[in-house]
C-alpha cells in the first residue's frame, strides 16, 4: 500500500508518500508544494498541478488530508479550506481513496498525545521511517499524516503505535 499523506496550506502544502507491505513501512519521498500565482485562483492551480504531478509521479494507492481547524481569523480559515479542498480533490480525481485526520488524532497516533508540538512530531516520524530527509515542518507533518492512515486504515484493528519516550 502506498500513502501520499497531504497537509494542506494555501502557499505551502506538505506531502508525503511511504510504502507499506505488513508492518514494513518505507519513505518514498516528501516534500513541499509552493503556491504561485497574485491571486487566489491562481495559487490554488498552481497547488492543483503540484499535487496531480505528484500522483502521476509516486502513484498512490490512498491518500490522507489533514483537518483545517477553525483559528479567529475566519478569512485566513477559509483560505485554507480552499486549499484543504484542491487537496481532496486531485486525489479523488485520480481515483485514489482519501481518508481525513483532525490534527489531534494524527499527533495521537504518532507521538502518543494529541497535543504534542511540532519537533515531538518530526522525532517520531523520523524513528519510524530510519534516514528519512525532511523536507521542513509542512513534509514531516505530511509524513505523520500518511503513518495516521497507515496506522489507523491500513492496518485495522492491528494497529502499531510508537509511544515518544
Amino acid at each position: 500500500m502506498r500513502v501520499l499523506g497531504i497537509d494542506p496550506g494555501l502557499r505551502n502544502l506538505g506531502w508525503g508518500v511511504i510504502e507499506a507491505d505488513g508492518s514494513r513501512i518505507r519513505h518514498i519521498a516528501n516534500g513541499v508544494c509552493h503556491s504561485s500565482g497574485d491571486s487566489l485562483a491562481l495559487r490554488l492551480l498552481s497547488l492543483h498541478d503540484q499535487l496531480l504531478d505528484l500522483c502521476h509521479r509516486y502513484e498512490p494507492d490512498q491518500a490522507a488530508v489533514e483537518h483545517t481547524f477553525v483559528n479567529k481569523d475566519g478569512a485566513g480559515t477559509l483560505k485554507l479550506g480552499q486549499a484543504r479542498g484542491v487537496a481532496l480533490l486531485v486525489p479523488a480525481k485520480y481515483g485514489i481513496e482519501v481518508g481525513e485526520y483532525a490534527p489531534n488524532n494524527v499527533k495521537k497516533t504518532i507521538v502518543g498525545v494529541g497535543h504534542a508540538d511540532k519537533k515531538q512530531v518530526q522525532h517520531m516520524v523520523c524513528l519510524q521511517l530510519p534516514g528519512v530527509k525532511l523536507a521542513g515542518p509542512d513534509a514531516a507533518d505530511a509524513l505523520a499524516i500518511a503513518l495516521c492512515h497507515y496506522h489507523t486504515a491500513g492496518r485495522g484493528p492491528q494497529q502499531l503505535r510508537i509511544k515518544a519516550s
